[in-house]
């Protein structure tokens, strides 16, 4: 049931080429998915069109609850962005894995906390740095001391927190789902073909299900990312 990852090094730094491999596959997918549903724009949009106009209002709507459109407008392609790439991350892995020589090597990226952690770093450093652009370093880094300076330190334990927790979070749901799909694959082994045919029916619901929490959980991590940066540009946070 265990499979280690596969390991590699460069210039002294060590990493995880299935990660790198995934995280490729997931952006050329997002690519292909963006590149096929806008060649042929129509006034009247059909198809892949509509859908990534669905997509594009469904971002625009987070944002818009979190913050007025003129200040979050440059960050509608972000949300888009990260809304399909944490999707697609999300359930890469659900079909299959791919194992060689005891090494996984195909599995939703998400399902590792480096990766998820990497994003909500990213995001940490983007909100705090449009925060700055808006606000300039003076005021920005004066916002952490409103409304009473003594509340500065747990604002700083809040950076470091809102990270944890927008990595964690994300990296838990998609490793857990993997987990139990990997013990039905492994109950379908046992008792020969009995328990081919009581794993099967289990194994197609958890898909579904996982499915269902993978877009959950890419929604949540677009949501708080706007959350996190409507605290940083807009006056009123």
């Amino acid at each position: 049931m265990q499979h280690k990852n596969p390991h590699e090094e460069l210039w002294g730094l060590s990493y995880n080429p299935g990660n790198v491999l995934m995280l490729v596959v997931a952006a050329v997918i997002v690519f292909l998915i963006a590149y096929i549903s806008t060649r042929n724009l129509k006034l009247k949009p059909t198809g892949m069109q509509n859908f990534m106009e669905w997509v594009m209002d469904f971002v625009k709507g987070i944002i818009s609850s979190n913050m007025d459109w003129k200040t979050g407008g440059k960050f509608h392609i972000l949300g888009i962005t990260l809304l399909m790439f944490i999707f697609v991350s999300n359930i890469l892995g659900l079909p299959f894995s791919v194992v060689i020589y005891g090494e996984l090597w195909w599995k939703s990226p998400t399902a590792d906390p480096v990766v998820t952690m990497t994003l909500a770093v990213m995001i940490i450093v983007l909100s705090n740095y449009y925060g700055v652009k808006a606000k300039g370093i003076k005021g920005y880094l004066g916002s952490f001391a409103k409304p009473m300076f003594f509340l500065f330190p747990l604002k700083i334990i809040e950076e470091f927190a809102n990270t944890l927790t927008l990595g964690l979070r994300l990296y838990g749901n998609i490793y857990a789902g993997e987990i139990l799909l990997g013990l039905l694959a492994g109950l379908g082994t046992m008792w020969g073909g009995l328990g081919f045919f009581a794993a099967v029916i289990p194994t197609m619901v958890w898909q579904g299900f996982s499915i269902f929490i993978g877009s959950i959980q890419a929604f949540i991590f677009v949501m708080l990312t706007m959350v996190y940066m409507s605290h940083k540009v807009s006056e009123d946070h």
